[in-house]
């Protein structure tokens, strides 16, 4: 028996390319910011960077040579952890979160070196007299790197994996879980004899971050939705598909003065198409009631996949089209 296999389209190497560049730069932009900010300064965070910090502060953050007790924890950490969540969350969980596992360590590994060596150069560490500089920074690069990662979808593996396992075992919210552990790490800094200005300025490292992954991870994916109420919707629903390439929807509706039957026309389209649609619109019907709002995410023809254009020679009277009150419009 001869196994077949289809060979990849262009396309899907390319998003393949895209996927796994995204992954690799999100892991070294995020433990940059660990290695050239938060470890050199003394600061603690969340996550498993946070136990790293935790076990060098334990064995002396004072002594040489410990900021690679940081690196080596990290990579335990994260080990263990992906093969407790490849038990409970299955084989494609580990298939998606092998590369975050091992790349995060690895690129934080050599970002330590590359600090030293500019340590040695210098004679002293990034923004030496500036903790809040440096805090900020840390958390930026930190926070932007992990954003990145989520962004496509994949995951830096670590603490991530505890709040899937307790959601899917007994429905705890993840947010809330991912939360709670990370401030934990944070507080259990003053077993270590840390002071609690440098845990004051965990917890400030780790809202920043936070908030940067929130609004890194959805940037270019959000679009425009708009719904048009007009008279000339014919004339309209082809411009959408012929001249902006989009796809549109037509809903049906009723006015609430007159209790009309009309039809809704429900499009997406980029931000930076917006005010193109919106011209068209008014200068096809000036009169078209027009409403936008912002969506997070849009999957499907046209945006996540190709995009095809319906053939200019069809047009509205080749269809058989249906008015809302269920006849035939003729």
């Amino acid at each position: 028996m001869k196994l077949h296999f289809e060979k990849p389209t262009p396309r899907q190497v390319k998003r393949f390319l895209v996927y796994w560049l995204i992954v690799i730069v999100g892991n070294c932009v995020a433990s940059a910011g660990s290695a050239y900010f938060i470890v050199p300064h003394g600061f603690v965070m969340g996550g498993t960077t946070g136990v790293g910090i935790f076990v060098r502060n334990l064995l002396g953050a004072e002594n040489p040579g410990t900021e690679w007790a940081v690196t080596a924890t990290v990579y335990i950490a994260n080990i263990i952890l992906f093969i407790v969540g490849a038990i409970f969350l299955g084989k494609r969980f580990a298939a998606a979160t092998l590369a975050g596992t091992l790349l995060y360590p690895s690129f934080m590994a050599m970002h330590t070196q590359l600090n030293n060596l500019y340590v040695q150069s210098t004679g002293h560490i990034i923004a030496q007299n500036d903790p809040l500089l440096a805090a900020f920074f840390g958390a930026l690069l930190f926070g932007v790197g992990i954003g990145i990662v989520v962004r496509v979808g994949a995951s830096t593996g670590g603490t991530d994996i505890p709040p899937l396992i307790l959601n899917k075992l007994f429905g705890v919210p993840i947010v809330v879980t991912m939360w709670a552990l990370d401030i934990t790490i944070v507080l259990i800094q003053l077993v270590a004899d840390v002071t609690l200005e440098t845990v004051l300025y965990g917890i400030l490292i780790t809202l920043i971050a936070a908030l940067l992954v929130d609004v890194v991870s959805p940037v270019g994916l959000k679009r425009t939705q708009v719904k048009i109420i007009s008279r000339k919707y014919r004339e309209i629903r082809l411009m959408i598909l012929n001249d902006l390439n989009r796809g549109v929807t037509m809903l049906y509706g009723k006015t609430g003065f007159l209790q009309e039957n009309c039809y809704v026309l429900l499009t997406i389209v980029n931000n930076r198409e917006v005010v193109r649609l919106r011209n068209a619109i008014q200068k096809i019907d000036p009169d078209a009631f027009l409403m936008f709002s912002v969506v997070s995410e849009v999957r499907g023809r046209g945006f996540s996949s190709e995009k095809k254009a319906l053939p200019r020679e069809r047009e509205a009277s080749d269809l058989v089209e249906v008015a809302p009150d269920g006849k035939p419009v003729e």
